[in-house]
């Protein structure tokens, strides 16, 4: 009989360790809600002390109170503690704070950083025809707004985008488009731009002049910024002109009237016409809120009317050309929303339509071989009796 074979014992097998999990990593992704601040943003990650101490570590590079209502911002947590913290300054800038906890006695660091947003750019070629207003016909090309406004701001001084547009008038720009993750997020610049308003074409050719200040020039070489703007807002038209005897619209009496009104929504922006001086941040029971500026070579310009004042307005304080100092109202005698627009030389009033501004600085020899090259590569782009209304993409070396 043969011997019995001995049984093997069958082992249980060990059991497998499992894998380290790591770190819960999440990220939260909102906006800042109007009555928000950098304290309740943060309030569920960090402490009162805490919370004051991250704000004074940003204020040499960001000042968090500055923090805008609409803004994007992320928050980035390792299980659940704050670890990072994303907040878009405005379209350009954005500031990042990285902390990080002491393990042994918990206390936190924090280093602040503004970057530079990053966009995919793309250079266009953008044309239309002027049927009622400028920004009627940007938008019918199937661009934004802002365009119309940026090209209202370049011919300010050659072109009265109130009184002189005509049906039939045409415009066209090189203008590169900033998208993220595809999605268009405005525009950079404006290289260059034409406008034909009555028969005359202006060109403008973006340029900096040698103190690194960005001008636009015409195709000669010629500055197109002026010491005054030809109106002081926007997109308007003028509801009563400069006249020495007007039936004045409250008290029903002739009077002089030493202003242009231009009727707008309330709210409009308001923007200084040249570079001057504040001397006057008032209110009356005839003018309502107004500003005063006094400019060179004894010009002075009133804004009546306002809503409100812009911030930080005060006596004293030295605007620039084109900026906002206060918004179109009804304050005052007035029976709609309106500016009453009002300009001096030396003491007497004038009538703002007709005052003839020089204009400033042009193109220096030195860079005028330079700006040449320009013209030339951009002038053919321009032509928008060659070029369909609307939008096509401009090669890459076109720039």
């Amino acid at each position: 009989m043969p011997a019995e074979q001995p049984v093997a014992m069958e082992k249980s097998a060990a059991p497998v360790p499992e894998e380290p999990k790591g770190p819960l990593l999440e990220v939260v992704a909102a906006s800042v809600n109007n009555g928000q601040t950098a304290s309740t943003i943060l309030s569920d990650w960090l402490g009162t002390s805490d919370i004051h101490n991250l704000a004074e570590a940003c204020k040499p590079v960001f000042d968090l109170c500055r923090i805008r209502a609409g803004q994007p911002y992320r928050v980035h947590t390792e299980d659940g503690a704050l670890t990072r913290w994303e907040y878009e300054i405005d379209n350009d800038k954005f500031l990042v704070v990285d902390i990080a906890a002491d393990a042994e006695n918990g206390s936190k660091s924090y280093v602040p950083q503004v970057h530079d947003i990053h966009y995919d750019m793309e250079t266009v070629s953008v044309s239309g025809i002027i049927n009622s207003n400028l920004f009627e016909a940007v938008e019918k090309t199937g661009e934004n707004a802002a365009l119309a406004i940026t090209l209202a701001d370049i011919f300010g001084w050659e072109v009265d985008f109130i009184r002189d547009l005509r049906q039939g008038d045409s415009f066209s720009a090189v203008v590169e488009k900033r998208f993220r993750d595809g999605e268009f997020k405005g525009y950079r610049r404006v290289l260059a731009a034409s406008f034909t308003n009555q028969g005359t074409r202006h060109e403008g050719y973006r340029m900096e002049d040698e103190h690194g200040v960005v001008q636009y020039y015409n195709a000669e070489g010629g500055n197109l910024r002026r010491a005054f703007l030809k109106a002081p807002l926007s997109f308007t038209r003028i509801s009563s002109n400069f006249s020495h005897s007007r039936l004045h619209p409250v008290l029903k009496t002739y009077r002089p009237h030493h202003g242009v009104d231009y009727a707008a929504p309330t709210g409009t922006p308001v923007l200084a016409i040249g570079d001057g001086t504040v001397t006057k941040v008032a209110s009356d029971h005839a003018a309502g809120k107004y500003v005063m500026l006094r400019h060179t070579n004894g010009y002075e310009s009133g804004y009546l009317h306002f809503s409100s004042f812009a911030k930080g307005m005060k006596v004293g304080k030295r605007v620039r050309q084109g900026e906002v100092i206060g918004y179109v109202g009804a304050t005052g005698y007035a029976t709609g929303p309106h500016l009453d627009f009002r300009m001096k030389k030396n003491g007497a009033y004038v009538n703002p339509t007709k005052v003839i501004s020089p204009r400033s600085e042009p193109v220096s020899k030195k860079k005028m071989e330079e700006f040449a090259k320009l013209v030339e590569a951009m002038r053919l782009k321009l032509d928008a009796e060659t070029v369909a209304a609307g939008t096509e993409t401009v090669p890459n070396n076109v720039n």
